[in-house]
């Protein structure tokens, strides 16, 4: 029989799959027969998985024969059938396809690997209609990932491979990702081939190329089809296309990676590709990054501190992108972790021999923690930023004073945590910015033994207080004050009820934090630097007598104390004047402006120039000339100053400035009147009310002689009554609280009294209610008297 007649009796998809491969392989594929099978494909899609059976064995036969045209032949007909047809069949021929792209991966011909890979590339791009439940991709994972590590000697060879294996593994991930029945991609067993993979290839190759970050975005210099760029472009795709569940199933091979070839310690790479994680991966999954590397960072926790500050810049770096979508807890789970890690790294005891580049390998990594804490918060809503400088503030220790060091250096990095979170939030109404707890805290602290932690809070207040950027022109006390140097704005009234209501508190802290004798200079201006800021933002005409009563109170100190230093005194002095002065141009009381200016010119003219700016700490000055006369703020002056500047003194008692300091002596009394205001008290009043019952003055005769006399005398007199009143607010003035409890408790006398009236008052009652049921019983049975209206006639 001839072979003609044996041809014809051949399947007829053997012969057109035969027709399309040219005699000479140059001629490469015939295109007029390879239609012919496309048409008949389409016409019997039931044939397809012969088709594609019937290729593989041909391109098998080639490629152990090594005729490589023949097999490219083959490879061009498989895709193009592949791109045709959609039916339900074509699952079958996709098995015999991916049979042959496995067959040339597994030569060791670089022309056939970089076939394959174009080819599987192709495939990965068409979109099947029906899935498959079988289909498998390790082995592609596995070969296009140590694709990726090529090492041919040919330079040109190895870039080829390496893009062809990162090409090969996007096809893989487009794949499977959008494809939720085929095999999990997200698996550790192909996330710890694929990642590592694509970082090798960022990390070698990054140095063929300057690479410009903006926003995430990486614009190369060289040419833009380097392996680099490639797997960066893949790296982006992998974390985007990542749900929640899957976020951490990419970043751990990255922290693997990093951990393995020590990439920490410079972490410029490292940097660069968190940053490209987070510019890439969607939005609302972007705080998973942060957590799961601060998680790392905890499981670090005894690692070098280079290297502990090396992870913890690059948190910094990108934890402000992910602020933006951080809310509710998570938060404040991220504030506490940064917090948690500054605590442990303070309280970590370093061993003996521990040197000098270690210990300041620790404070580089604390003031990095620090460093992200500030960028976390700068990127916040104001509200979440005071919600945060609390959360902080509760996780001071609060203490007056101790001997563990470790106490107080957690103290002092908490407060640096706090005042970078200050830094970043901007002011508006007071009574916003310090809720009553947070301020508590605050003054609380500013009471402390340590003169550092007390400049920290002081610091602290300069940025919460300075709404107008006035804190730097007043880093340092001085008398050389000009109104228009000042940005002013008139205090509004919530502002006006926020410091009547915390004066006090504000005033007594800062009072008893220059009572200490461990203040520096650099306390002292911190301290005038907070008043001048009250003074701007805070005061008024209303609330300027307290804040004087301060200064005056504040001179006194400088005057009376006998455990301060004679500079620390002349310090005090200094800060006196310039606040003083500070007040008068600030509130525009010009009687007083001339005042205290007077008061400068006799300290110059006297020879007192250590009563002035700047501040210093040590001056030779003899002690017969310390306090000349006419160098201090005498009280009758600056009463006429103020009363000629137009200042309401007519509520307070005696001479105006007389000092009482009722808000250090008593700080349990309100700081809002004068108690001459009891005076105007209508006290008779008390009756009209019912809910209170009037107390009884305390020297007032209860007895019963005393009740009918009180009858039969004549009634006192308007001024009697005047005199018992000011006796009466005289008491409450001057008494103590145990004296005013004492005298306010009823005495024995006035319970037994009430007692036995209590005890009259009930027999009567009683002997009435059992002479009425005797009654009842004589005249009427009960039954009657009860129901009267059954026995009505």
């Amino acid at each position: 029989m001839c072979v003609g007649c044996l041809s014809r009796m051949r399947p007829r998809y053997k012969r057109l799959v035969d027709n399309i491969f040219p005699s000479l392989p140059q001629d490469g594929l015939v295109k007029n027969n390879m239609e012919k099978l496309t048409f008949y494909a389409l016409s019997s899609p039931e044939k397809l998985d012969r088709i594609g059976e019937y290729l593989f064995q041909k391109a098998s036969r080639d490629i152990s024969r090594k005729r490589n045209e023949f097999v490219m032949i083959a490879m061009e007909a498989m895709d193009q059938l592949l791109v045709a047809c959609h039916a339900q069949t074509l699952n079958l021929f996709v098995e015999s396809y991916l049979r042959i792209v496995q067959k040339l991966l597994e030569s060791s011909e670089p022309s056939l690997q970089i076939l394959a890979t174009q080819s599987f590339v192709r495939f990965s791009n068409i979109e099947e209609d029906t899935p498959s439940y079988h289909r498998r991709y390790d082995f592609f994972v596995s070969k296009f990932s140590s694709m990726c590590h090529n090492n041919n000697p040919n330079l040109a060879t190895m870039e080829m491979i390496r893009m062809a294996g990162i090409k090969g593994i996007q096809g893989v991930i487009r794949k499977t990702v959008s494809d939720d029945l085929v095999e999990n991609i997200w698996e550790p067993v192909h996330m710890d081939k694929i990642v590592p993979s694509l970082l090798f290839n960022m990390h070698t190759m990054k140095t063929k190329s300057e690479i410009v970050v903006d926003s995430g975005i990486s614009e190369e210099v060289n040419d833009k089809n380097d392996s680099f760029s490639l797997a960066e472009s893949c790296l982006r795709e992998l974390i985007g296309r990542a749900s929640f569940g899957h976020v951490k199933s990419v970043i751990r091979p990255v922290l693997k990676h990093l951990d393995a070839h020590h990439m920490w310690v410079p972490n410029v790479f490292a940097t660069q590709c968190f940053r490209i994680l987070m510019f890439s991966i969607q939005s609302q999954y972007s705080y998973a990054v942060v957590e799961t590397l601060m998680t790392h960072l905890d499981e670090n926790s005894n690692a070098s501190p280079k290297i502990r500050t090396s992870i913890a810049d690059v948190l910094s770096k990108i934890i402000a992108i992910a602020a933006n979508e951080s809310v509710g807890p998570t938060v404040l789970e991220i504030i506490n972790s940064l917090l948690t890690n500054l605590r442990t790294s303070v309280t970590r005891r370093p061993p003996s021999n521990i040197g000098l580049a270690e210990s300041d390998g620790e404070n580089e990594y604390r003031e990095a923690l620090i460093h992200a804490l500030g960028e976390f918060a700068a990127h916040l809503p104001d509200y979440q930023k005071i919600e945060i400088m609390m959360f902080i503030m509760s996780k001071v220790p609060q203490f007056k004073s101790s001997n563990n060091p470790n106490d107080l250096h957690v103290q002092r990095m908490c407060l640096k945590s706090l005042l970078m979170v200050s830094t970043k939030y901007s002011s508006v109404q007071m009574n916003a910015t310090f809720p009553q707890s947070f301020l508590d805290l605050l003054l609380k602290t500013l009471t402390v033994s340590e003169d550092e932690i007390r400049f920290i809070v002081l610091r602290i207040l300069h940025t919460l207080l300075d709404r107008h950027a006035n804190a730097a022109k007043f880093s340092k006390a001085t008398v050389d004050i000009s109104k228009s140097d000042i940005n002013l704005e008139k205090c509004s009234r919530s502002d006006t009820i926020f410091i009547r209501k915390y004066a006090q508190d504000i005033y007594v802290s800062i009072y008893e934090s220059l009572e200490m004798t461990n203040n520096t200079v650099d306390n002292v201006e911190a301290v005038y630097t907070t008043l001048a800021l009250i003074c701007i933002e805070l005061l008024s005409e209303e609330t300027v007598l307290d804040f004087i009563r301060l200064i005056l109170s504040i001179q006194e100190l400088a005057i009376t104390n006998a455990v301060l230093s004679t500079q620390q005194k002349f310090n005090l002095h200094s800060l006196v004047i310039s606040v003083m002065l500070l007040v008068a141009i600030v509130i525009d009381l010009h009687p007083l402006k001339d005042y205290i200016e007077k008061i400068i010119e006799q300290r110059k003219l006297m020879n007192a120039t250590h009563l002035l700016p700047e501040l210093s700490v040590h001056n030779e000055i003899k002690s017969s000339c310390l306090l000349p006369a006419g160098v201090l703020i005498e009280e009758p002056e600056l009463t006429e100053a103020l009363k000629a500047s137009g200042i309401d003194i007519t509520a307070e008692t005696g001479p105006i400035l007389t000092h009482r300091r009722s808000w250090v002596d008593n700080t349990n009394m309100s700081m809002k009147g004068s108690f001459t205001d009891l005076s105007n008290l209508d006290l008779d009043s008390v009756n009209s009310t019912p809910a209170m019952q009037r107390r009884f003055s305390p020297n007032e005769d209860l007895s019963f002689e005393a009740m009918k006399r009180s009858l039969l005398d004549n009634p006192v007199t308007k001024s009697e009554q005047n005199t018992k009143q000011s006796q009466l607010c005289d008491m409450f003035r001057n008494s103590s609280f145990q004296d005013l409890v004492a005298i306010s408790t009823p005495s024995k006398d006035e319970e037994s009294l009430h007692s036995k009236i209590t005890e009259v008052f009930n027999k009567v009652e009683l002997s009435n209610k059992l002479l009425n049921v005797e009654t009842t019983n004589q005249s009427t049975p009960i039954y009657e008297s009860l129901f009267p209206e059954l026995f009505a006639f």
